[in-house]
């Protein structure tokens, strides 16, 4: 169980039936510290809103690089957008809750391991790795430890084919 953090993946609704979606990892392991919320365009989530009002919310997306920071301090929860990144990119510019809250950068430099997409960002990590690393830098060891197991057998061995799996 997690320690003194949530984490909500906003999932965007192709990801649902995609049987290489790493949320579904990362919910099995963490259990209720983390939640998954549909995205929806004209319908934004009306929790979230509240959360994000109520303050201690931070979205984990990529930025620019003077706003690039891993400080966790006075973060109770965090927002991960679920899907890829072309998918991402889309969400975060037509929600307009998700401009003003505070952005942690993941700056590991570390090259994902995800394979089961093709095109995939060279040091973009996918929703398990980032979670993964929200965790270590929360000082929730030993759940990152937990998720970083089950996610590398989630994931296929290296070398084989990515994209051959249907849905993919």
């Amino acid at each position: 169980m997690v320690h003194d953090m949530k984490i909500t993946l906003l999932t965007h609704e192709k990801e649902f039936a995609k049987r290489s979606n790493t949320g579904r990892v990362v919910l099995d392991v963490l259990g209720e510290s983390a939640e998954q919320v549909r995205w929806d365009r004209l319908n934004p989530p009306v929790k979230l809103l509240e959360e994000i009002a109520g303050g201690g919310v931070a979205l984990i997306y990529p930025g620019s690089n003077d706003e690039a920071g891993d400080d966790m301090t006075g973060i109770r929860q965090v927002v991960l957008i679920d899907g890829t990144w072309h998918e991402a990119r889309k969400i975060h510019q037509r929600s307009p809750y998700l401009q003003n809250i505070r952005r942690i950068c993941l700056a590991t430099g570390a090259k994902s391991v995800y394979n089961l997409r093709k095109n995939q960002k060279e040091f973009g990590l996918c929703t398990a790795e980032c979670v993964i690393e929200v965790l270590r830098l929360s000082g929730n060891i030993a759940e990152a430890e937990r998720l970083h197991e089950q996610f590398l057998a989630f994931i296929r061995p290296p070398g084989v084919m990515r994209g051959g799996v249907q849905g993919h």
